[in-house]
């Protein structure tokens, strides 16, 4: 079912602010979730926006946070979210981070007391629209067990990497490092599908592909003992640096909407112009996206599909019959309008 882009942000940015959210934090967090459907990731699009009013309603999210630097080294920051919406921290972490890296050559800013982000491209996109590299790593609520392990012990700790090629598709890894997002297994048991093999296990440590059985047990990090690792180490780097909680530590909102999840994050920006310079990078980045391509007919870029998706899904995007129907009900709930309907 296809619906307006407009709409969306629309009701998006309504909802939010009908529980005293201040309209450009609505809207830039609408754009954050909207984006993320237009690009195909819907696990973490609107499929999450009953969620965080809910989490606002309930007092997991804090409507009208103070974010504020705790501590500034220059090349260095560390922000308290005051437990708001993460994508208000994350706009707050971007804009410093591109103003410090600009004047030193990198930054790195660490992100405490926050909450979901949404997609971490939407954020490494405007540093690669500056000529910059970006990092950036977040810790979540529990849903990954360690390899080897039976437990709930860490988040599903994204990592999201961009170059910069300067063309409009920048080299972009943007990826939970559990074998599958939580938000997916979330969207498979509203539209009561299965998840593929290999993604979860359930209470009893037994491999599953029921989603309510994974929600129930743990996710699996990808690839193994590898992946598990670089798992832990992101979880890390997302909390020991400032006074985020660890996932073992934490509630999730999906269990707890009245949850503060004190979630950390870790953006690091460099500034190309302090290396080789922007437009060597740029073309650096171009021609290894170039011989990627050219090495068979089936590769395809990182970032390559969202970029297409985006592109094809300017003005109109895909939901769900699971997520369309509880947008409706959170319109009616509300009071709002719904959105509009784009195939009729």
């Amino acid at each position: 079912m296809n619906f307006s882009v407009d709409s969306l942000l629309r009701l998006a940015a309504d909802a939010l602010a009908s529980q005293t959210v201040p309209a450009p934090d609505a809207e830039l967090t609408a754009r954050s979730l909207v984006q993320a459907d237009q690009r195909g990731i819907h696990s973490h699009g609107l499929l999450r926006l009953p969620l965080y009013v809910d989490a606002l309603k309930q007092g997991g999210i804090n409507p009208r946070p103070d974010v504020t630097l705790t501590r500034d080294s220059g090349a260095t920051a560390l922000v308290n979210a005051d437990a708001g919406l993460g994508q208000v921290a994350m706009q707050a972490a971007v804009d410093l981070a591109i103003e410090r890296a600009a004047r030193h050559g990198v930054c790195v800013v660490a992100v405490e007391h926050s909450s979901h982000y949404g997609a971490g491209a939407f954020w490494t996109d405007q540093l690669v629209a500056r000529g910059m590299v970006g990092i950036l790593t977040s810790s979540t609520g529990p849903t990954v067990a360690v390899h080897g392990g039976a437990r709930k012990v860490l988040g599903t700790n994204p990592l999201t990497i961009a170059a910069p090629s300067g063309r409009d598709l920048p080299l972009t890894v943007d990826m939970a490092t559990s074998a599958g997002a939580f938000g997916k297994v979330i969207a498979a048991r509203q539209s009561g599908t299965q998840i593929p093999e290999g993604w979860a296990v359930g209470a009893d440590g037994r491999p599953t592909t029921d989603p309510n059985e994974a929600a129930a047990g743990s996710l699996l990090a990808f690839g193994g003992h590898k992946g598990s690792g670089l798992a832990v180490l992101l979880e890390a780097l997302s909390v020991a640096l400032g006074d985020a909680t660890f996932a073992y530590e934490t509630q999730d909102i999906w269990d707890n909407p009245a949850s503060r999840m004190n979630n950390g994050h870790l953006l690091i920006a460099m500034d190309t112009a302090a290396f080789i310079g922007r437009d060597r990078t740029e073309a650096k980045v171009r021609g290894l996206q170039d011989a990627i391509g050219a090495s068979g007919d089936d590769v395809i870029l990182p970032g390559q599909i969202e970029h297409d998706n985006g592109a094809r899904w300017s003005s109109h995007v895909p939901l769900s019959d699971s997520t369309a129907a509880a947008l409706d009900r959170l319109a009616a709930e509300l009071g709002l309008e719904t959105a509009a309907r784009a195939d009729g």
